[in-house]
């Protein structure tokens, strides 16, 4: 897939300009297809010049005019050809799961912190994509949507992406509690370290002997106040 597919698919609802569409993209397609605004702008200059999107200036009072992109006829028949063709099979390249699967060869605290991250940005997307399901159903239950509403295509796209990210904060909190576990068993089981091992005396200190039954502790003739006492 390419980037103008996303993009075609974006100005579906209608025109919208860059910084318009760069946002669409950050709040529903980046789950999907990642694009920097800095590559969406050039792809927006290449699909104009191609005449698969038409564009007018806005002029604006106090601002930069905005230029607002549509589909044209060409667009919207290369978006059907795409739409029909099969899709390649979905692959997923994470490094943090790298990071995982070398964990026990690693720093388990530094994966810990990568791991958190991961869970505050899908929690964050999580409410991000909820604003959007509200402004989506617009008052409507989503039965209703799905029975009435114009479109339902980027309302279940839409669905996908919050189950992707509550699948990602549900593995987070498993993976932080196994870390949490093998911690505390860790130091459970790990001696002070003040703690000689075995029993050992401190070095350089000798072990006391052990008193024979019947004898004092101290020797054969006890300690020495035993021995002074004796002699009196």
């Amino acid at each position: 897939m390419a980037l103008r597919n996303a993009v075609l698919a974006a100005l579906l609802d209608g025109e919208a300009s860059g910084y318009e569409l760069a946002k669409d993209f950050d709040a529903s397609i980046a789950n999907f297809w990642m694009a920097t605004p800095q590559q969406l702008y050039r792809e927006l200059a290449r699909m104009e010049s191609e005449g698969l999107l038409s564009a007018r200036v806005v002029r604006q009072e106090r601002r930069p005019d905005k230029r607002l992109f549509r589909l044209t006829d060409a667009g919207r028949a290369a978006l059907r050809e795409f739409a029909a063709a099969p899709p390649k099979p979905g692959t997923v390249r994470d490094e943090l799961m790298i990071k995982v699967a070398m964990l026990d060869d690693a720093e388990p605290g530094a994966v810990r912190v990568h791991i958190e991250e991961r869970a505050q940005w899908a929690g964050a997307k999580l409410e991000r994509y909820e604003r959007l399901r509200g402004r989506l159903l617009d008052g409507r239950t989503e039965a209703e949507h799905f029975r009435e509403g114009e479109r339902v295509g980027p309302y279940l796209a839409l669905l996908r992406g919050i189950a992707f990210e509550q699948d990602n904060l549900r593995w987070c909190e498993l993976a932080l509690s196994v870390l949490d576990a093998r911690e505390a068993a860790t130091m459970r089981t790990a001696p002070a370290a003040d703690e000689p091992a075995g029993g050992e005396a401190p070095e350089g200190e000798a072990p006391e002997r052990e008193a024979p039954e019947g004898e004092a502790p101290g020797g054969p003739g006890g300690d020495a106040n035993s021995r002074e006492r004796r002699a009196r």
